[in-house]
């Protein structure tokens, strides 16, 4: 049974058939789903879609891209909206300088604040990087203490090293199966396999052979069977063992 840690399933891209979809996952040995909110609305889209799938958690935050129109009291409603117990996680958050649709300064605040309200609420933090290595590293060293996972990560084995010595996980996409995947590779093959996570960040990032389609959970197999491939291992073993770590830090059942 696999546990796709980071899905938006309150994507516009799911409104025509999202009820069909989830209701297939199951069936497909999908046995949970993370959905991370982008701001505050589809934080509370993504909580009516938990509400009513017991399989489907989500997460509240404020992504980069967001950050700069973040309302004043966006604490506040992340906040309110951590109370729901299907609430598992402060995200997506982090940086995003590759399109910088936030101003850079507002993004690393709206950043720090939201690892700062993490920590109060006792909840982990998904966190988004994207061509910002320094800056997120010197973030999260500045609030230390937190539990995050760096979702989606693309990056180098001592970045990684790094996000692993604090204590963080890391979780991998359908890049890993891209031909041009050298460095999540090398990061696969030596990280410890307890610290990792899979996910499809759907309906993004589809896999091979689906690249540059819609992508869903059901592709999230794909995921596994190539770090099952990477690391010698058996695939259900891989699914086992990353729907294990995902429920240990999301802290479900």
């Amino acid at each position: 049974m696999y546990f796709d840690t980071h899905a938006h399933y309150d994507d516009e891209k799911f409104d025509l058939d999202r009820g069909e979809l989830l209701e297939k996952m199951r069936p497909a040995g999908v046995e949970l789903i993370v959905d991370p909110a982008s701001d505050i609305a589809s934080a509370k889209k993504a909580r009516d879609i938990a509400a009513k799938y017991d399989f489907v958690y989500f997460a509240a935050g404020v992504h980069p891209h967001e950050a700069g129109e973040a309302a004043e009291d966006y604490l506040e409603e992340i906040r309110a909206l951590a109370r729901d117990p299907k609430c598992v996680a402060v995200g997506e958050i982090g940086l995003d300088y590759h399109y910088d649709f936030s101003p850079r300064d507002v993004q690393r605040r709206v950043y720090g604040e939201q690892l700062e309200l993490a920590k109060e609420l006792g909840l982990p933090a998904i966190i988004h990087e994207r061509e910002a290595v320094r800056d997120n590293l010197d973030v999260l060293k500045a609030h230390p203490g937190v539990r995050g996972v760096v979702h989606c990560y693309s990056g180098s084995w001592e970045t990684a090293r790094e996000l692993l010595d604090m204590g963080l996980y890391i979780s991998f996409t359908g890049i890993v199966t891209f031909k041009n995947a050298r460095r999540c590779v090398e990061v696969i093959e030596k990280m410890p396999v307890e610290r990792m996570m899979i996910e499809t960040d759907s309906p993004y990032m589809a896999p091979v052979p689906h690249r540059g389609e819609r992508n869903s959970s059901l592709n999230v197999h794909l995921v596994a069977e190539r770090i099952a491939e990477i690391r010698g291992m058996d695939p259900e073993r891989v699914a086992e063992i990353t729907a294990a770590n995902g429920r240990r830090f999301f802290g479900i059942g």
